[in-house]
């Protein structure tokens, strides 16, 4: 697949000098809420949220690339950005229904690839919840689901960034060690599905393919990858795509992540930067909540810059450049 000049230039938008995504993921709605409601007893409400986001858009996004946000609370928070920060919209609703088997994907339904371009969104992204091994009657409409996202960012010309989270039903705690034994398997093989040219995506948001709390050498418990088992699985993941691709923190700690990025590049990974979230902002929740926007502005302006200074550092020596793919 051939991408137009003006996906290019957008993909260029949201990368570094050097061609390196280093973009800051604030798109979370569901998980944020919860996060914010652990430190107040009422629900929090949309201005707590908006405000967040801002303080974190006008404090971070000097640093970073580009920047991921919601268009349910955060395009305040796209207006406040560095005005050489990128822009990622999310095109997804947030979560899943707990009652339908499948975690079927779902848009916003006041939203098109058109309208996002038109709030000024550099590209698309879109989060797919995705089990290669579960029923073929479930993975047909998720690829039918991608194929039209894949088609409508074509039309307007922007790029398509799919993210991808991978599960098993059968397994129910994805931090496992069940799990971990699996993840490998699923998340490549999904890769290696949705860069087929049919999907029409641009960039691949993925997990890295091991939980590295079980790799030997990372944990004092139960080791499920050795460190050369766990090497070779990101090297099954870099084979397993022509396409660029970034990684998601997944929640883990900045230390971890920035530890994980050296392991994966060691091992051979030639991925193209992060989209970067809790990783980076999560202290500033409880500050925020309790001790106001100022305490949250300071703790965003030390240890926030400090988490994605030390992150930057980290991909200036492990991620390649989206000019060699």
């Amino acid at each position: 697949m051939t991408r137009s000049q003006q996906k290019v230039a957008s993909i260029n938008q949201l990368s570094n000098k050097d061609g390196i995504i280093s973009a800051l993921a604030f798109d979370q709605r569901g998980a944020l809420k919860r996060m914010m409601a652990e430190h107040q007893a009422e629900e929090p409400t949309v201005e707590q949220i908006e405000k967040l986001k801002v303080l974190v858009s006008e404090e971070l996004t000097q640093y970073a690339s580009s920047i991921l946000l919601d268009p349910e609370y955060g395009l305040p928070a796209s207006d406040a950005r560095n005005k050489d920060c990128g822009l990622l919209l999310a095109y997804e609703k947030t979560g899943y229904d707990v009652n339908t088997k499948g975690r079927l994907p779902d848009c916003l339904v006041e939203w098109s690839a058109k309208r996002l371009k038109e709030q000024g969104a550099n590209a698309v992204k879109f989060l797919l919840y995705y089990d290669v091994d579960d029923a073929e009657e479930i993975n047909v409409q998720k690829q039918a689901y991608i194929e039209r996202i894949g088609s409508e960012c074509v039309a307007e010309d922007i790029p398509f960034f799919l993210e991808v989270l991978t599960y098993d039903d059968n397994i129910p705690d994805n931090k496992s060690a069940e799990f971990a034994k699996v993840k490998p398997h699923k998340v490549n093989e999904a890769m290696k599905l949705f860069s087929e040219e049919r999907f029409n995506v641009d960039v691949l948001k993925v997990e890295v393919p091991v939980n590295m709390n079980y790799v030997e050498g990372f944990t004092d418990g139960e080791i499920v990858y050795s460190k050369e088992e766990a090497a070779q699985h990101f090297r099954d993941q870099d084979a397993a795509t022509h396409l660029p691709y970034i990684y998601l923190s997944a929640g883990v700690t900045a230390k971890l992540f920035q530890e994980t990025l050296k392991f994966a590049h060691e091992a051979g990974a030639k991925f193209n930067g992060v989209l970067c979230g809790r990783a980076t902002w999560s202290g500033a929740v409880k500050v925020y909540i309790e001790q106001g926007e100022e305490a949250a502005r300071d703790w965003l302006h030390q240890e926030g810059f400090k988490n994605i200074d030390e992150l930057n550092k980290v991909l200036t020596t492990t991620a390649t450049s989206l000019q060699s793919r």
